[in-house]
Order: C-alpha cells, then structure tokens, then sequence
C-alpha cells in the first residue's frame, strides 16, 4: 500500500462524523446511510483501496452473487465433486514396479515436485499416455464413484 493510502486510511478514525460523511458524498456520490461511525470508517476504508487499487475481480464478484442467490434459496448449491481429494491427501499408485505419490493442493497436484492443473495430466505425466485421473488412482472404478 502506498504511503498516502496508508495514511489517508490510518486518519479515518480519527476523524468528525460530518467529515466521514461529506467524505462518503465525494468518494460514493450518494448520501451516506444512517449507520453509526465505526460503519463509516470501515467502509470509507474500503472505497478508499477500491479506488486506489481496483474492486473485486469479475469472478470474485459472480461468485459472491451465486451465494446470494444460494441463500436466497433461488438457485440451487452446486454439488461437492466427490472425487477431488482434501487438500494434503497422498494418492499412491504403482506404475511399473514404481511407485507414484501425488499430493493434493489446494489449486492443484504435485507429482515430483511439479504442479499439475488435474490428476489426468498427472497420470499422464506418469504413464505418457492419455488417462481417466481418478480413474488411474483407484478413486472410480470404470466411470463409477468408489465409494469405500
């Protein structure tokens, strides 16, 4: 954060009401709500950074709206995908007399210290051939979930 951001932020609470609010006219160009101070400062912190460094990106914004709606009980929670392993698991399969250990990131898997996108680009790292991922470390069986 820049220096004058910082500074113009660090400032807000000490500030009167009737200049967090005539503040609030000039950053939002509407009139401030009649919420208490600590509401104010908080939220002229906010459109402060906004305005210096950019809002939330597109996709940080749909996804907030699908929430909504979720809650709103207008659209419906996409389903958990029940074969994507935690965070932190350890796949372990033998290929070729060799085994294989695959860690499960949050973005992605690890193989031999590479990042890969999907457990099928993994699994075709490995074999060099084009595979099913969870299929190839024993999380279906033949297009089914396991389910154990």
């Amino acid at each position: 954060m820049t220096t004058a951001i910082l500074t113009q932020v660090a400032e807000l609470p000490t500030l009167p009401t009737p200049k967090l609010k005539a503040m609030w006219r000039e950053l939002n160009g509407t009139e401030p709500p009649p919420y208490n101070r600590i509401f104010l400062v908080k939220r002229l912190a906010y459109r402060i950074q906004e305005l210096a460094f950019g809002g939330l990106s597109v996709q940080a914004e749909r996804r907030l709206d699908d929430l909504v709606d979720e809650l709103d009980g207008k659209k419906k929670p996409k389903p958990k995908d029940m074969t994507a392993p935690i965070v932190g698991t350890k796949l372990i399969r033998e290929w070729q007399g060799v085994l294989q250990e695959v860690t499960a990131l949050a973005d992605g898997f690890e193989w031999q210290g590479r990042r890969y996108q999907s457990l099928s680009a993994v699994a075709r790292a490995i074999t060099g051939t084009r595979w099913n991922g969870p299929l190839f470390f024993g999380l279906r069986k033949h297009g089914k979930l396991e389910t154990r």
